[in-house]
């Protein structure tokens, strides 16, 4: 039944979400392989739909999902009690402001920090992303700015050694690339792979902001 359920979720059949919980009210706590709940699994699979049913029919909201959903009332209320889990990492190996950021939740990410976040702290699974790996997937720069305000490092590797600026030069965006520099971001370093921030660039076709990436190095912090 849990696995109905989930792929339900995935497949984003709203109806069939909630005929399986009416049915059966204790697959509100379902929980996936690794460990995700039904809401978190629907917010990583963009389904608002059935996240939204989901918090309709009861399904629990802990700091995990606040802090993907930006509820600040909720993280608020939870770290009153337990200002200790801000640090927490959730079953799934995610912590709450690297949820907050990659779902580009500032309000969530800043009362996070507030409460103690470590943003350097990386993912206990595969992905091994930090608050800012997960803060420019997301493309949020208000996100971004406050992760690396609180002391992101801005060369952080995580999965393949991918850092920030990486994929800066992936998409050839100017204005992480520039952030990123200020922040001591160096566009000279390499993946696993062996290409830089640089390289990337040049490899999507980006040939003008290679040739400006290369001429940059990082700021003095």
């Amino acid at each position: 039944m849990d696995q109905e359920l989930f792929d339900a979720i995935k497949a984003g059949k709203v109806d069939d979400v909630r005929k399986l919980i009416q049915h059966n009210p204790s697959l509100k706590t379902a929980r996936d392989a690794s460990g995700a709940s039904a809401v978190l699994v629907a917010a990583y699979n963009m389904k608002p739909d059935v996240v939204n049913a989901l918090l309709e029919l009861g399904a629990p909201v802990d700091i995990f999902e606040a802090a993907v959903l930006g509820k600040i009332d909720r993280i608020q209320e939870i770290l009153k009690t337990s200002p200790a889990r801000a640090t927490e990492y959730a079953p799934d190996g995610f912590t709450p402001v690297a949820l907050a950021s990659f779902f580009g939740q500032p309000a969530a990410v800043k009362a996070l920090i507030a409460a103690g976040a470590d943003v350097n702290a990386a993912a206990k699974n595969a992905l091994k992303v930090a608050a800012l790996h997960a803060a420019v997937a997301g493309r949020n720069m208000e996100v971004i700015k406050a992760v690396l305000a609180a002391g992101a490092d801005p060369n952080a590797q995580q999965q393949a050694g991918f850092r920030p600026m990486h994929e800066a030069g992936t998409n050839a965006n100017r204005a992480l690339a520039e952030l990123l520099l200020a922040h001591g971001g160096d566009p000279t370093l390499a993946a696993d792979n062996g290409q830089n921030a640089i390289d990337f660039a040049r490899e999507k076709g980006h040939a003008e902001f290679a040739d400006w990436l290369s001429t940059q190095r990082p700021a003095t912090r």
